[in-house]
């Protein structure tokens, strides 16, 4: 099937799918880490402009990932079973109209920053190269669920360059935390696949792991949770923020067991499952500093 043999609603329903709308999970997971910095960044309620700018300019760049995402996989994705129905797989979209919806969404994205402060117009480069790199990595890095991790966690260090001029340390002690939680959500995710990706060559973290996976994911989510608990000291946050933490370990023990006998549909569930995570943890700090009573 081809473009010029489907109504107008079909063609509009494959640009939903090929840029993930339907399936928004990916834009809260990108989303979360963002208020988080923006929030820290601020010591409350950021200003209104910068938050705006950053929702629409993470909906607009998480798409633009998924487009060239399919447009780099769109030799893999037929022979994967969840992802044969893309629009790409089955040919409703051309390489090109993805190349270009890509590059359309995240010249909108750059045209969003540019009333931001010039220390976030810089980040922004190496933020665009990291979400545009990503989907070619599986083809020869062993964990390319870290590279994502970098891409994912971009967000925090733009947040405080546009809040506060400047990316201090405690900014990447931030990132470092969000690339481990990127890790183990997208192991998860991996999993669903790794029988496919076997087959067809691709690598993963959930088959570097080997056997070690399910302990590499816990792994990860302690270390991202440690790590953040540590920022918090730093920042003297109080008990909401901590309690938010413990919340969060309750939510990771949960999919520890979602996981153990990596299932896939189970692991797919547990992946699913971090969107609470992320959740719990932006209401920590946005209570946590609502709720403060300073000395």
């Amino acid at each position: 099937m081809t473009s010029a043999n489907i109504s107008f609603s079909e063609q509009l329903s494959a640009y939903i799918k090929l840029v993930r709308l339907d399936k928004p999970i990916g834009i809260l997971l990108l989303l979360w880490p963002t208020l988080w910095g923006l929030w820290l960044a601020a010591d409350g309620m950021p200003d209104l402009k910068i938050l705006v700018i950053f929702v629409l300019g993470t909906v607009l760049m998480r798409s633009a990932g998924c487009a060239i995402n399919d447009f780099a996989d769109r030799k893999i994705d037929p022979h994967v079973s969840r992802t044969r129905n893309r629009p790409l797989a089955t040919g409703i979209i051309s390489a090109r109209e993805a190349v270009l919806v890509a590059a359309g969404l995240s010249l909108c994205a750059f045209l969003l920053i540019l009333p931001l402060n010039l220390l976030t117009i810089l980040l922004s480069v190496p933020a665009l190269f990291l979400a545009a790199s990503y989907p070619f990595t599986k083809r020869f890095f062993a964990m390319p669920q870290a590279y994502l991790g970098m891409a994912f966690s971009f967000g925090i260090p733009m947040a405080f360059a546009a809040q506060t001029g400047e990316v201090p340390p405690l900014a990447w002690l931030l990132v470092l935390a969000n690339l481990f939680w990127v890790i183990a959500y997208d192991t998860e995710y991996a999993l669903v696949d790794r029988a496919d990706d076997l087959k067809i060559g691709i690598q993963t973290s959930a088959i570097t792991l080997g056997r070690f996976d399910v302990a590499g994911i816990i792994l990860c989510h302690l270390v991202f949770l440690g790590m953040l608990a540590y920022a918090g000291m730093l920042l003297q946050r109080g008990i909401w923020f901590y309690g938010a933490l413990l919340i969060a370990l309750g939510l990771v023990a949960m999919q520890h067991h979602m996981i153990r006998e990596r299932e896939p549909a189970r692991c797919f569930q547990a992946f699913l499952h971090n969107n609470r995570v992320g959740a719990v943890i932006f209401a920590g700090i946005l209570l946590d500093t609502l709720l403060r009573t300073d000395p």
